[in-house]
């Protein structure tokens, strides 16, 4: 008797009886990966190497996976492999799709005070964070106009006329 072929091994270790995505568009049942997992919940298989297993789904569906793209789950479930639920897209679009705090965070359109972050009013700070134009001129202004009047010093200043000009 052969051995199995590595896709019968991989089936073998899939339920597709799994939960319902939460997600709006994705549709049917996950596909969950009951095998191996790494520290990070995503599946792991051996194919000849050990390969997260929703790749090794993906490329067993649609091919190779292009350069400079990850497999995004779409269902948001990190053990499913079905390939309806899995899209190579940039890793860029693969952060901006999650749930974490740089997602989070690019999807503000206004600061606190409700000015919008559009290409006139953002300043990008060199730590690469957005700031906002308008209330960094409200700040400067309302530092500038609670700090103590200085006079000013001219070559013909004299202690006298400063005392005079207080």
């Amino acid at each position: 008797m052969p051995a199995p072929s590595a896709a019968e091994r991989f089936a073998a270790k899939v339920n597709p009886a799994g939960p319902l995505p939460l997600v709006r568009g994705v549709h049917g049942r996950c596909h969950v990966w009951t095998a191996g997992a790494n520290d990070k919940g995503y599946g792991t298989f051996w194919a000849g190497r050990t390969v997260k297993a929703h790749r090794f789904a993906y490329e067993q569906a649609h091919g190779p996976i292009p350069d400079g793209h990850d497999v995004d789950h779409r269902c948001r479930n990190r053990r499913c492999v079905r390939p309806s639920h899995l899209e190579a897209v940039t890793h860029r679009e693969n952060i901006l799709r999650s749930t974490n705090h740089v997602a989070r965070r690019a999807a503000v359109t206004h600061c606190p005070a409700g000015h919008p972050y559009d290409a006139t009013n953002t300043y990008i700070a060199p730590n690469g964070t957005r700031k906002c134009r308008a209330c960094k001129r409200e700040q400067a202004r309302a530092r500038k106009a609670a700090a103590p009047a200085v006079a000013r010093l001219t070559p013909h200043t004299t202690p006298e006329t400063i005392r005079s000009a207080a």
